[in-house]
């Protein structure tokens, strides 16, 4: 296989599955789903190669945590078979804070504090593999930030810490404080949205040695069903590649694009459906060269490179 099955993170002995599955649509389809259902999730991600899942405090209006927890309790299985990252530090409106009055963000300790401890409680587990400051913060006191991240890996609840959604000046201010390295930052990318690859993000990740974790690798969807001249010039180039490739899912074809660079992303799938993932796992054995990973840049952005 060209792309290594797992990323290891450079810190404390974690690594993640290359392919992560995301949890934030488990609370939202029609039914909630029980604990029988997500552990044959579980087992059924764990099959395939996924053994990695992220999560955050805020996702299914505060809800997933504790209902893949539940899973978790009674999937049964070893809980170093697997590896749980979540996020905090959004502060939603909703019926779930009630004395939230206005969304905002609080990365201070005391919240980073509160918040490992509900996440620890929600997903079952004694130990957080990754957290991650889910977005920058103006407010921000870097000092008393990584004080709350380095608190709660002495006490043994986080094995690591990362951010989400970060530059790279941000990034080095919240490493500066830290007496260990932040292990990745999970950032938006696809071939519908290719910002990173010219605003210093994924320079900044080779220059440092971590791995971006990837969130909407597809879009959010956009590229299936949008009609806008880009998702259709990008289909129509993802779909070429997939028949120079023998008829590749065009899934995985995105998937794959992510896969080549040299940065060695970690995309985070949002399906929840076995098979759909069982079929974007096949990006895994997809090595594009560089004429067609080109060939679908020029896609997404309309005009040749510079």
């Amino acid at each position: 296989m060209p792309y290594e099955k797992r990323i290891a993170l450079g810190y404390n002995d974690i690594s993640l599955s290359r392919l992560v599955l995301g949890a934030w649509r488990l609370l939202s389809g029609p039914d909630r789903p029980d604990a029988d259902n997500v552990a044959k999730l579980i087992d059924g991600a764990i099959d395939i190669g996924m053994t990695s899942f992220d999560h955050a405090d805020i996702y299914g209006n505060y809800g997933v945590e504790e209902v893949f927890g539940a899973g978790l309790k009674r999937w049964g299985g070893k809980r170093d078979a697997i590896e749980l990252i979540t996020k905090c530090d959004i502060m939603l409106t909703t019926d779930a804070r009630p004395t939230n009055r206005v969304k905002h963000y609080d990365t201070s300790a005391a919240h980073i504090q509160t918040s490992v401890e509900r996440s620890l409680k929600n997903l079952s587990t004694d130990y957080i593999d990754v957290l991650l400051i889910h977005r920058p913060d103006p407010l921000m006191d870097a000092d008393d930030t990584a004080r709350g991240l380095e608190d709660a890996v002495k006490a043994g609840k986080v094995r690591a810490v990362g951010v989400s959604n970060f530059l790279p000046w941000q990034f080095d201010l919240l490493a500066s404080r830290l007496p260990f390295p932040l292990v990745t930052n999970q950032i938006e990318l696809s071939t519908m949205f290719v910002a990173p690859l010219t605003d210093g993000s994924l320079d900044h990740a080779q220059r440092l040695n971590y791995s971006p974790m990837i969130w909407s690798p597809l879009g959010g969807g956009s590229l299936f069903t949008g009609e806008g001249a880009q998702e259709v010039r990008v289909r129509k180039a993802l779909s070429e590649v997939a028949a120079e490739l023998g008829n590749a899912d065009i899934s995985a074809v995105a998937i794959a694009w992510l896969l080549r660079h040299p940065a060695k992303l970690i995309p985070v799938l949002g399906s929840l459906k076995i098979d759909r993932l069982k079929t974007m796992a096949t990006a895994l054995d997809i090595e594009l060269d560089r004429q067609q990973w080109f060939a679908i840049l020029k896609a997404s952005t309309g005009q040749d490179v510079a």
